[in-house]
């Protein structure tokens, strides 16, 4: 579908407003995984259970993992680090996370399992978790292309404890390797190479110690030991999806918030919310809050000075080529705007609207719409791409729009 952004600049009656965003994938994520490792039942309360999460639950399932799902309420039947299903066939969609995570959870399994996806997903960068997942003993055989879907993968039935990996591309794939290092039974020493912003990685130790199992880190080194152990866990609205809302903030002079959106969160994205309180250009390193890179190049030409965002070189690997996809839209917009390797220069502007791209990924068609809402005629095709994070956000900003333009 094309959504018809609407121009509410100069139109608002009230200027308060609240909403509720889909709980945090990357928190959903990792607290799936986790608890299909843990011994005993695990009950996930506020999850994310659509887009990615659903083909993550979808993915465990197809290892034997028991899974039911009520509402955003999620009981995980936990396998105590064996996997009930030695040979099978897992499908991982687009979802980036569940190809890291998944990928390393077989690789430090005994069995072997055919892994496909999306062809979205096939030119994701895969290659520097498959050569750590190699070092630890695991094997891959290749249908298609080096270090890309499709795959199978012969888990290593006695993981080798000492390994390293580079997070140049991802963080994830640190993430990936230490909540499946428990797999190993034993202390799995893992050596980070190349530099990335780490928020995401403070994320997963800080949920695996909750969930029993200890982290230690010295310099580029960490160390996993012990096991998981199921309990009740209470998921964080999710803070990229709140963002676009404090963006809204910033460019229309409102007052909206999102329900549960807490400073004290466990989420990187947070660091934009408190960017924004001050900010009006100038030059950002955004290393650490990346999935904002695209939200705050949609409300910069209504800024007073240039906003120059650097750091954001891996997401050109991303659904898409991120850098690419904000220079073309900006671009059609009729914004001044220079690309760099880790990023782009804009320039303040009057945009112009017209139909942007999404290019089949969900974070552009959602900052774009930002855009127009201060000025007429945005259409953001193929909008419905929001459903891999935010099924519908393009509802909830109907009725945002509503409530604050009304009479």
């Amino acid at each position: 579908m094309d959504y018809q952004v609407q121009n509410i600049y100069g139109k608002i009656k009230n200027d308060r407003a609240a909403v509720a965003v889909p709980g945090s994938k990357s928190i959903t994520a990792r607290a799936l995984l986790i608890a299909a490792l843990a011994n005993g039942r695990s009950t996930l309360y506020g999850a994310a259970v659509t887009g990615d999460c659903a083909e993550f639950i979808a993915g465990l399932r197809s290892l034997g993992i028991n899974i039911s799902v009520e509402g955003t309420t999620v009981t995980v039947e936990g396998c105590g680090g064996v996997l009930p299903v030695k040979d099978g066939a897992v499908y991982v969609g687009s979802a980036g996370t569940a190809a890291r995570f998944l990928t390393a959870l077989a690789a430090f399994s005994e069995g072997e399992h055919v892994f496909d996806s999306s062809s979205q997903m096939k030119r994701r960068p895969m290659g520097p978790l498959i050569n750590s997942l190699r070092d630890i003993g695991a094997s891959f055989t290749f249908m298609g292309e080096e270090n890309c879907f499709p795959f199978v993968v012969k888990g290593a039935a006695n993981p080798l404890t000492k390994v390293t990996v580079n997070v140049d591309q991802s963080s994830q794939f640190l993430s990936a390797l230490l909540i499946c290092a428990v797999c190993a039974r034993t202390p799995v020493e893992i050596t980070v190479e190349g530099s990335h912003g780490m928020d995401y990685v403070k994320m997963t130790c800080d949920m695996m110690w909750s969930f029993g199992v200890n982290v230690t880190q010295k310099g580029n080194k960490y160390t996993v030991f012990g096991g998981y152990e199921a309990k009740r866990y209470d998921i964080e609205p999710d803070m990229s999806a709140a963002c676009y809302f404090y963006a809204m903030n910033k460019i229309l002079n409102t007052k909206i918030s999102v329900l549960g959106v807490m400073p004290h969160t466990m989420q990187g994205d947070y660091k934009f919310i408190e960017l924004l309180k001050d900010f009006d250009g100038g030059e950002v390193d955004m290393s650490s809050f990346s999935d904002q890179a695209l939200t705050l190049a949609a409300i910069a030409p209504y800024l007073s000075q240039p906003t120059t965002i650097r750091g954001v070189a891996h997401i050109r690997g991303q659904e898409c080529d991120r850098i690419k996809a904000m220079v073309f839209n900006l671009t059609a917009l009729g914004v001044r705007v220079e690309e760099h390797d880790d990023g782009l220069t804009i320039y303040p502007s009057k945009p112009v609207g017209c139909p942007l791209e999404s290019y089949g990924d969900h974070r552009v068609a959602m900052a774009f719409a930002v855009t127009g809402l201060r000025c007429g005629g945005v259409t953001i095709k193929n909008a419905e791409v929001c459903a891999k994070t935010f099924k519908n956000y393009f509802e909830v900003l109907d009725k945002l729009i509503a409530q604050l333009t009304a009479e």
